[in-house]
This record gives C-alpha cells, sequence and structure tokens, in this order.
C-alpha cells in the first residue's frame, strides 16, 4: 500500500514537503484552514490592483528556495540583479550605494563600503575591521546565540551611526529586529552566507509577478498534476494516534495517515501538539504602506532609507497592474511601536516623510493609501531564540514538523521556509518504511 502523508498547513514549508512527497509517489493530502495557500506570501484584489500583503525579497543565497520556484515552472518570474547594488538614503538627504564588484568575498564589498557616503572616513575604515571578525563567526555556535549583535558590534569598534546606517540596514530587514535585540548567531548567518562567503550571495531578486501567482497558484497545480489532494477551507482540530499511524480530524472529517507533516504556525502547532511543541518564541510584526501617486515619483526599483521609518521602498506599479501614476509600497519591520496606530495615524506619519524622502511625491495626492499588517509576521529572533526553536524530528516516528521557525540553522525567512519543508520530507521517507507494514515489506 502507497503510504498515506497529511501535510497540515499550506505556507512555503507546507507546500514544500508536499511536493516533494508527492514526487517520491507517496499519497499526499495537504490541508489547509484559509481558502488560498502560500501562507504569509499571498495576494489580494483591491480594484484593479493586484495587491500583495507584504514586499518580499530574496537574495541568490537561497538556493533552496529558487529550486522550489523551478520545480513549479515560475522560477523566471524573479528578476535578480546581476550584481547586488542598493541605493541607500540618509536622514540627511545624502544618497549613498552598497554594491559588489566582481572580485572575490570579501574584496566585492570594499570598493563601495570604502566610498559609503552614509559613513564618515573613520568609521568606514571600523566597518572594514568588523568584516574579517564577523566572517571567522561560526552561526551553529550556541554561544553566539546567547549574545546579540549589537553587542558584538560594539565591541568591534562599530558606533551607534555606523549600526544604524549599515549593520541595521541588512539586520532588520533580514531579522525583522534591530542589532540590540538580534541573536548574534543568526546575525552570523545573515551576513556570513548572504553578504561575506561567497561574493554572488548578496545579489537580490525581486518577484515580478504577485505572489500568489509565484507560490500558491502554481503549487496547487503542482500538486493536483502529481496526483495529491488539497483541501482548503480545511481547519484541523486535532491530530491523534492510532492504531496503523494517525487520524487526522478537521471540521468536516477524519483523515487517516500512516504520517503527518505539521507544517502550521508555532501557535498552532504548539495548539496541536501540546506535548511536543511550547510556543514560546514570540513574535515580530510587520507593516506595509500602500500608497497610489498620480504622477511617478521616482525611477529606482527601490530604496533603503536610514534614519526614518520608511525603511525600504519598493515600486510595485507594474507588478500590480497599475496603468497610470506610480504605486510604491513602504515595508516596515520591527513594527511593534507602529503595529497598533490606525491607518489615519500612519497615514499623517508616512506621507511627509515619504515626500521628504522621495521629493517626486511633493505636492501630490495620492488616489490611494491603505496598509497590510503581519502581526506574527516572523518569530523574534533575539539572544536565545535558537535554543527554543523546536527539532524536526519529533519523539514520535511518523510525525514531523515543518516551517520557518524550527531549527533549520536559518532566519526566519523564505528559504528557511522552504528547507524546513524539504527536511521534513526527507524525515519522513527515512521514517516511513519504519512505520508502514506494507512499504517495510
Amino acid at each position: 500500500m502507497t503510504a498515506r502523508v497529511v501535510v497540515v498547513g499550506g505556507g512555503l514549508a507546507g507546500l514544500t514537503a508536499a511536493c516533494e512527497l508527492a514526487d517520491r509517489g507517496l499519497a499526499v493530502t495537504l490541508v489547509e484552514a484559509r481558502a488560498r495557500l502560500g501562507g504569509v506570501t499571498f495576494s489580494f484584489s483591491r480594484g484593479d490592483l493586484v495587491v500583495d500583503n507584504g514586499q518580499h525579497v530574496l537574495l541568490r543565497c537561497y538556493t533552496a528556495y529558487l529550486d522550489f520556484l523551478r520545480r513549479l515552472g515560475v522560477a523566471h518570474h524573479i528578476e535578480m540583479q546581476p550584481r547586488m547594488t542598493i541605493p541607500v538614503q540618509g536622514a540627511d538627504g545624502r544618497l549613498g550605494s552598497l554594491s559588489r564588484t566582481a572580485l572575490p568575498a570579501p574584496l566585492h564589498l570594499l570598493g563601495s563600503l570604502a566610498t559609503y557616503k552614509l559613513l564618515s572616513p573613520v568609521d568606514r575604515v571600523r566597518a572594514a575591521w568588523a568584516v574579517p571578525a564577523m566572517r571567522r563567526l561560526d552561526p551553529d555556535d550556541p554561544r553566539l546565540d546567547e549574545q546579540s549583535l549589537g553587542d558584538w558590534l560594539r565591541a568591534h569598534g562599530q558606533n551607534d551611526n555606523t549600526i544604524s546606517a549599515l549593520w541595521n540596514l541588512i539586520t532588520v530587514a533580514a531579522l525583522n529586529c534591530d542589532a540590540d535585540e538580534a541573536s548574534l548567531a543568526l546575525a552570523a548567518k545573515v551576513f556570513r552566507t548572504g553578504l561575506l562567503d561567497r561574493s554572488e550571495n548578496c545579489d537580490i531578486g525581486v518577484p515580478a509577478v504577485p505572489l500568489s501567482e509565484l507560490h500558491g497558484e502554481p503549487a496547487l497545480a503542482y500538486l493536483r498534476a502529481h496526483g495529491a489532494q488539497v483541501r482548503l477551507h480545511a481547519a484541523v482540530k486535532e491530530i491523534r494516534r492510532a492504531d496503523n499511524g494517525f487520524e487526522v480530524v478537521t471540521g468536516e472529517d477524519t483523515l487517516a495517515a500512516d504520517a503527518v507533516v505539521v507544517a502550521t504556525s508555532a501557535d498552532a502547532a504548539a495548539r496541536l501538539l501540546p506535548d511536543t511543541v511550547t510556543d514560546d518564541l514570540g513574535h515580530s510584526p510587520i507593516f506595509n504602506v500602500h500608497v497610489i501617486f498620480p504622477r511617478r515619483v521616482t525611477d529606482l526599483p527601490f530604496l533603503a532609507v536610514v534614519g526614518s521609518p520608511v525603511q525600504w521602498a519598493f515600486d510595485r506599479t507594474s507588478v500590480s497592474g497599475l496603468t497610470q501614476g506610480q504605486y510604491l509600497a513602504v515595508s516596515v519591520s520591527a513594527a511593534s511601536e507602529w503595529i497598533d496606530l490606525p491607518v489615519a495615524r500612519l497615514r499623517e506619519l508616512f506621507l511627509p516623510e515619504i515626500a521628504r524622502v522621495l521629493p517626486g511625491a511633493a505636492g501630490q495626492v495620492p488616489t490611494d493609501f491603505f496598509v497590510t499588517k503581519e502581526r506574527t509576521a516572523t518569530f523574534r529572533q533575539q539572544p536565545g531564540s535558537g535554543r527554543r526553536r523546536a527539532a524536526q524530528r519529533t519523539g514520535t516516528p511518523g510525525l514531523v514538523l515543518a516551517g520557518a521557525w524550527t531549527a533549520t540553522g536559518w532566519p526566519d525567512t523564505m528559504e528557511g521556509a522552504v528547507r524546513s519543508g524539504q527536511n521534513a520530507a526527507r524525515l519522513l521517507s527515512e521514517q516511513l518504511p519504519a512505520t508502514v507494514s506494507e512499504v517495510a515489506r
């Protein structure tokens, strides 16, 4: 008998696990409580606009994620920079740039660092001296997880301005917290793998289509084409042991399974598996401010901003289907102090700031302004979080976890989610011959 696997959760982790297991010939059923797949990466319509719930980017080092897109046949929808270039604007209006050359790492960044206008010459030298020390850090060293990146940076000659204008530029975007709140282990993973180990790893990719066209919709088509069942609007109430495996109880029926992948959020996993998962990681929010201007504001595809609530601004005009004017999405991470503000207050705060950062917006009256919020966008990637991340292998044969919050060795990113799904499929492939008698024979 073909082994039956139920995958609970249709985010990137669950989709990856389901695709991998379906490819291996298993009888896969994916159940998702929502009406769509994709988890926290999805799109919706607002009139004629197609809106992503939040701006997502990737790096060339996201090898597992890019493989997942290739499997779905949509990797060509990623616009990848030939070489990393990040335009950066300071609070005083100075425009700098972080970019790489073709030199091998870490020399590929030295030229850009030497001319980075948002740092003084002395601070540039100090930043350059910190790079070799960062490269020597081992992200897998558990001692690093007990320290903050901010403490480490100050111990290595970095002042507050350098941390704000350089290190936090990456840290806040990648870890959804600033350097003083970030685990040094996770920060070392970001800076080493993303920037310092290989020169090409830091090249930035941006989806050229809405997220639902990149993840949920093609994944649904792929799974159905490979014999998997997909059940939407199917909230799982309970997972219990049975004589021959497991029973997955939804609001409508009970699914028999030889193995189960729980690929939900950490809090949902803790509710389903209270003896296995403890939800004590906490959450860090992200929100996006979406503004439609009647005329173009900038020709830049994106801009990073230092010393402003406008952390990153992205041109969403083409992706959204807008035919006149310009659509900007402002992405704000580590957003705990902002997340509860009403839209009217965010409009009062952000429109003047956008006009200050991008003078082309000055004097324009937006034709639309709205906000999307993800209150639980990532787990709180603070010191000590590493030891609280759940192992994917549980103490129950045939039951594994997946999700960017599990112990993947990666931050809570799309890459981490996909890697967790791959690993969940591998773990079950190793376990199933021992848990399904027909397979064992």
